[in-house]
């Protein structure tokens, strides 16, 4: 292994979830910094930064949405022959894609939202959506962070006040909203964490309550029987090699009141601050955050061995 290896943290990103994406940024830099050689990197535009090196180099990704973790800027470090931490583009692009996810999913035979795909060659019936998903919805963007854009509509006029005001440049998900408690659990290089409840004190886990201190409760470990919580976790596992995932990436549920969970995502690049979700359930296979951090980037300092040790000398 080259003595001068850096790890470089790229952080921010032009999404609309560049400020979370910054402060992911800034909490594994300074851990990763503790224990490595690394450098920071603030990605204003949609390009790789100057002088990041495929000889040197290990990229460390906290950014979220798109040309964070929607394959565009994995893209790009394949490309380059750069070696970097987490999902790979293919997995990337096809978990951005919540549709393409639910269905790679149900293929699997695990249970998945009931939900409508619209955007701009749709002809949209509040009656027909009704019809088809009942009239408890949520919507959200299918190709953005998991609660970018997120709305909740219940009844007639409210389904259709929603849909009034949405960009359908853009296409939309429009979901059957699932009653129960939301379940999430981390996957760390093939390895399921402790499963995490959310408990959010409005009743839904949208941005606000997912980014505003003291709006959430979270319970670690989730107050689970054993055997459910071994079958959720063997589900979040088979959810991840199914799609192609490496490294690391959290999956989302909703536990129905009869017992049957519900998979709702996949976040490949979910965010990375020690009060994020994705650290507590590591803290549950004992990985306090420094220790977390090490430990994701272990596959990908594999990876960058094996390409250096194949340089011609």
């Amino acid at each position: 292994m080259s003595s001068d290896m850096i790890i470089a943290v790229f952080m921010g990103g032009d999404s609309a979830e560049r400020e979370i994406a910054l402060a992911s940024g800034k909490a594994a830099f300074e851990a990763i910094e503790r224990s490595f050689r690394a450098e920071s990197y603030d990605i204003t535009e949609r390009v790789i930064p100057e002088g990041i090196s495929s000889e040197s180099h290990v990229v460390f990704l906290t950014t979220h949405g798109v040309f964070g973790e929607d394959g565009g800027l994995q893209s790009l470090l394949e490309e380059k022959g750069i070696s970097y931490a987490g999902c790979d583009a293919f997995s990337s692009k096809l978990c951005f894609d919540k549709r393409l996810t639910s269905e790679k999913v149900a293929s699997l035979g695990m249970e998945v939202t009931k939900e409508v795909l619209i955007g701009s060659e749709s002809s949209v019936q509040v009656c027909e959506l009704m019809e088809e998903l009942g009239d408890d919805l949520v919507v959200k963007p299918n190709c953005q962070g998991s609660s970018v854009g997120l709305h909740f509509a219940k009844g007639e006029e409210s389904i259709q006040e929603v849909l009034s005001n949405l960009d359908l440049k853009e296409e939309w998900l429009m979901q059957q909203r699932v009653s129960g408690r939301e379940l999430t659990v981390g996957v760390f290089d093939g390895e399921a964490g402790g499963v995490v409840e959310i408990r959010p004190k409005s009743g839904a886990y949208d941005y606000k309550s997912k980014y505003t201190k003291g709006m959430t409760d979270y319970l670690m470990p989730a107050p689970l029987d054993e055997r459910l919580t071994r079958e959720i976790q063997e589900s979040a596992v088979a959810v991840f090699r199914a799609c192609g995932c490496r490294d690391w990436a959290r999956v989302d549920y909703m536990l129905r009141p009869d017992g049957k969970f519900v998979f709702l995502e996949v976040n490949t690049l979910p965010g990375l601050t020690e009060t994020s979700l994705l650290p507590m359930s590591a803290r549950m296979l004992g990985l306090d955050f420094d220790s977390l951090l090490v430990s994701l980037l272990k596959p990908a300092i594999q990876r960058f061995q094996q390409a250096y040790e194949r340089l011609p000398r």
